[in-house]
């Protein structure tokens, strides 16, 4: 069945689609070198203080070199463990940015990450946070080292959810978010992949803009903290060119019943039309399922009777 060929190709265009985009916007990149204001990493500074990055709490930060080859500097949270009576650290750079606009709506955060693993036996979570420009907790992306499972929560919200996927100590990945300021919607990718399907940005009805993106460090248990770490390089924040968040379809295979089974990932509250073709050249509408929830299981009754297919998803007014 060739629809996880036409998947692994809608994946491609999807990511070609916000990776790389003719027309982006970078309004803020730091890739923690001498050359944009920071000091070696052979100083062994903090990285709070330096070229405007502001912390709450304590324990390890700063920046590294060449842990991720090739690509110079890189800052780190973690690693030496914060006062007893906080067992946290925040960090942030205030980025001074403007509304979004209704005509470019979607904006990108990305970076490279990776968490190095503990070797004390004590396990601590790693998060990102988002807050408007008031200062209000909008949405977390959080990567629990006891288990490495990943995460989110809504607003400033104690109550995190499991995603399902995990990710691998000491591996390098890159974290994308995906905001569409319109539709109050984000999505999240790792290395590509969803892993997060549509969310609000606030269910709080407070300002939509960006403010910070926030590294955080939770020690598990403050008194014992592990000496994990996470490092990260790349951060960006973009204005897409696209007006919408694109959807993507994943073939899940067949059913007992012999229907095809797809997993559509949109955005909340659209209605989509499933096209299915067999030669890239004549497309058949199956469907117009609308995603509540952001992403919805649907089934072709038809592609067993078809020797191979492949599928495509499009917004409809």
């Amino acid at each position: 069945m060739l629809a996880a060929a036409w998947f692994g190709l809608a994946a491609l265009m999807a990511a070609s689609a916000l990776g790389g985009a003719p027309g982006r916007q970078v309004v803020f990149y730091t890739g923690f070198e001498i050359s944009e204001g920071y000091r070696s990493a052979e100083s062994e500074l903090p990285l709070r203080g330096q070229n405007g990055w502001l912390g709450s709490g304590s324990g390890g930060n700063g920046l590294v070199r060449d842990f991720f080859v090739g690509l110079g500097q890189q800052a780190y949270i973690g690693y030496l463990p914060p006062a007893p009576k906080d067992g946290y650290l925040v960090l942030w750079k205030p980025l001074d940015l403007p509304d979004p606009q209704p005509d470019r709506p979607i904006w990108r955060f990305s970076v490279l990450m990776q968490i190095v693993d503990s070797t004390n036996g004590q396990y601590d979570d790693f998060r990102w946070t988002f807050y408007n420009r008031d200062g209000i907790a909008l949405f977390t992306t959080a990567f629990d080292n006891a288990n490495t499972g990943i995460y989110f929560a809504l607003d400033d919200s104690a109550e995190f959810y499991d995603t399902g996927f995990v990710f691998s100590n000491d591996a390098m990945y890159e974290l994308e978010v995906i905001l569409n300021f319109a539709r109050n919607d984000w999505i999240a990718r790792m290395n590509g992949v969803r892993i997060i399907d549509a969310q609000p940005i606030s269910t709080n009805g407070v300002a939509l803009n960006l403010g910070d993106v926030d590294a955080v460090w939770v020690a598990h248990d403050p008194q014992q903290p592990g000496d994990n770490y996470m490092l990260f390089d790349e951060y960006t924040v973009s204005v897409e060119p696209e007006t919408v968040i694109p959807p993507v379809v994943e073939p899940l295979g067949f059913t007992d019943e012999g229907d095809f089974a797809l997993l559509l990932h949109g955005e909340r509250g659209v209605r989509y039309g499933v096209e299915a073709t067999d030669d890239l050249r004549q497309w058949i509408r199956i469907g117009e399922p609308l995603l509540d929830e952001g992403w919805l299981v649907f089934t072709d009754p038809a592609a067993n009777g078809r020797q191979h297919a492949f599928y495509r998803m499009v917004e409809l007014p």
